[in-house]
């Protein structure tokens, strides 16, 4: 199972069993398989996904590179002025979403876990990079839940 532990050694043949389909039945590692198959357009998207830019406006942090100030001050007086319940709200992304429904299967619980676990060791790292003096917190839930949309990620300043 995949979901065990992000950086160690993990069989991936489960979550992409073309693995084992290469070398007549032989398999072929993850590196090899991308470069037989890979894209270059997918991989500077997920890129993007996993190391994204990050704004600050008024005193919050967000995902991206510009705010939609209209919906910040709609949120921010939903929230009476509770700049950390909107950091989590418009910086929330469904794990799911990143995967294309239109022609592929839905992934996995284990794939939505193992991708939202690395996300979130890659947005800490990168936050931490880009505001050092900040205290930013990054969730992910660990708990198991009957609708894959439930696995989001999102992540706030503790104020």
């Amino acid at each position: 199972m995949i979901v065990a532990t992000i950086g160690k050694n993990i069989d991936f043949t489960e979550p992409i069993p073309e693995l084992k389909d290469w070398n007549s039945g032989r398999g072929i590692d993850i590196e090899s398989w991308i470069g037989c198959q890979g894209d270059h357009k997918h991989l500077i998207a997920y890129a993007r996904i996993l190391w994204p830019n990050f704004t600050e406006h008024d005193g919050c942090i967000f995902l991206g590179d510009c705010v939609d100030e209209e919906n910040y001050r709609a949120f921010l007086a939903q929230t009476k002025g509770n700049k950390t319940a909107v950091e989590k709200v418009l910086n929330h992304r469904h794990i799911v979403d990143i995967f294309s429904r239109s022609h592929r299967e839905m992934p996995s619980t284990e794939v939505v876990v193992y991708v939202g676990r690395l996300m979130k060791e890659i947005w800490r790292a990168k936050l931490d990079r880009d505001f050092p003096d900040r205290k930013i917190k990054v969730t992910f839930p660990e708990g198991v839940f009957e609708d894959i949309l439930e696995y989001e990620i999102t992540f706030f300043q503790e104020r």
